[in-house]
């Protein structure tokens, strides 16, 4: 599994792939490999994205990632295909379980949410300093954010989840996910100010 580059917040307004079928969704469930591979090419990019946004790049994030797909292979047979939560939310509520639990077992460095496309721009030298002072400064602040606060922070800001969905996710009630949100951003706010 070749790991993808997490998405920008640009690229999360944009319309997010469709859903896999429920033709292949069932191909899945009776542990069809072909199927499977299909699926993990569908969700490998927000997998991917997710877990570099809570517990910073590295190797570990495709080690994680291989986890939760052999989760997902796993607990298929499970699946039940007619309930109204997506498989994208299926998934992602599975990596997020799961780096957050890793977060919990171990050290884990912690580095930009968004470092994965910092690319260089054609900006004048001037501008392109400003926006990495920036992206550090955003870094800074995120990594401060507790846990819970991040989790919530990341799958509502760059996987544009419902606040329903973000609830199913983190199993807490759909209050507390406003609350977490809406605390991470004033945290958020507060770093940034400090920095200025």
């Amino acid at each position: 599994m070749v790991p993808a580059m997490a998405d920008s917040p640009s690229t999360a307004l944009r319309a997010a792939p469709a859903e896999l079928s429920v033709e292949v969704l069932a191909r899945c469930k009776a542990q069809d490999p072909i199927a499977f591979r299909a699926f993990v090419v569908r969700y490998e990019r927000p997998v991917f994205a997710l877990i570099s946004r809570i517990l910073g790049r590295g190797p570990h994030v495709e080690d994680l990632a291989q986890d939760v797909f052999l989760r997902a292979y796993r607990a298929f047979p499970t699946f039940d295909i007619d309930r109204a939560a997506k498989p994208s939310t299926w998934i992602l509520t599975i990596a997020t379980h799961a780096a957050l639990d890793a977060k919990k077992r171990a050290v884990v460095p912690t580095v930009s949410i968004d470092e994965a496309h910092a690319k260089a721009h054609t900006d004048t030298p001037e501008t392109e300093r400003r926006r990495k002072e920036l992206r550090a400064a955003i870094t800074r602040a995120t990594a401060a954010l507790p846990d819970d606060q991040r989790a919530a922070f990341v799958l509502a800001e760059f996987h544009d989840l419902t606040m329903a969905e973000i609830a199913t996710i983190l199993d807490v009630p759909e209050n507390t996910v406003k609350t977490r949100i809406h605390r991470a951003r004033m945290k958020l706010q507060d770093c940034l100010r400090e920095e200025s």
